[in-house]
């Protein structure tokens, strides 16, 4: 099994990565939301997606 962020071989005490550093890259692109799992639309966010945006009301 390969790292997902940089591809090197898997460190067992970081597993599936290879180190700190790339389980940190990964953690900080799932707190940046670069990483987000799909689900359907519920009723609210058809009505958020259908109002205006503040930058539209200007």
């Amino acid at each position: 099994m390969s790292c997902p962020i940089c591809r090197k071989p898997t460190d067992p005490a970081y597993k599936p990565f290879c180190s700190r550093r790339c389980a940190d890259v990964d953690l900080a692109r799932w707190l940046r939301a670069d990483y987000a799992i799909p689900a359907p639309l519920t009723e609210m966010d058809e009505e958020t997606a259908d109002a205006p945006s503040q930058e539209d009301q200007k």
